[in-house]
């Protein structure tokens, strides 16, 4: 089953690739890896700012990294990847604004690992990262980045 055929059963539509905030750019393709920046939440349009074990819930926070995931894969698109053509995702950076006694980084990471199996079956498992941090760029409360393996077009 292709990647967009996927896609459609699990009844999601990828967002539209924003635009980098800042002097970068969204997706590097060198030797076989594209290596995607980090990716900001937005749910229904709108960024979801605030930080974990304050103003955002353990649930909200795993929606937004699971939306960080799915706007990795619109960067991807974006960049003229097909998703046909990943091989693997070898590796996602989370990164959670969070207090500092908030220690379910990994749950919240969760949200974005799980969209990678979901879509890509074990291609989509990966080695991770997710720490807290306290501040995150436009005040997101979660930031995730990729590295995955892609097949040459």
């Amino acid at each position: 089953m292709s990647v967009l055929a996927r896609l459609s059963q699990l009844g999601i539509t990828l967002p539209e690739a924003a635009a980098p905030v800042a002097s970068y750019v969204p997706v590097v393709l060198h030797d076989g890896f594209a290596h995607v920046s980090g990716q900001l939440p937005f749910l229904d349009g709108k960024l979801v700012t605030g930080r974990l074990g304050e103003t955002v819930s353990l649930e909200q926070g795993t929606a937004a990294a699971r939306a960080c995931g799915l706007m990795i894969l619109a960067q991807l698109v974006g960049a003229g990847i097909a998703l046909d053509r990943v091989q693997r995702v070898v590796k996602l950076g989370a990164f959670v604004c969070s207090t500092s006694d908030f220690t379910d980084q990994p749950k919240v990471a969760n949200g974005a690992s799980e969209l990678m199996f979901d879509v890509f079956g074990d291609a989509g498992r990966h080695a991770r990262s997710a720490v807290g941090v306290p501040v995150l760029p436009l005040g997101a409360a979660v930031e995730v980045d990729a590295v995955i393996a892609v097949a040459p077009a």
